[in-house]
């Protein structure tokens, strides 16, 4: 039996959103972006106390793990959840934590 075979599709994603999730900054965006509809990248630079250039890093981190989007209003980005993989992932560590 091979390493693979023994990976559920549910343990790889909740990997997968933990290890976005697993940075004090990136937890703090995320309850930035819970509560309100959106945010803008400038906007979290002013509330964050990070370079830009390390804010980038951890939004890569959440949109690349599907927790956020971001679309772009030149010259600005938009940040919000991805709200159904948010949701997602909220029930998968809702189950995981109850097992």
């Amino acid at each position: 039996m091979s390493k693979n075979t023994i990976i559920t599709d549910k343990q790889t994603k909740i990997a997968r959103y933990a290890k976005a999730m697993s940075h004090p900054i990136r937890v703090h965006i995320l309850e930035i972006l819970a509560s309100q509809s959106c945010c803008y990248s400038g906007d979290l630079t002013e509330i964050l106390p990070i370079a830009k250039s390390t804010l980038s890093q951890h939004l890569k981190e959440l949109k690349n793990a599907g927790l956020i989007q971001g679309e772009i209003e030149l010259p600005k980005i938009k940040y919000c959840l991805n709200k159904e993989n948010w949701n997602e992932a909220k029930k998968l560590f809702s189950i995981f934590f109850s097992e």
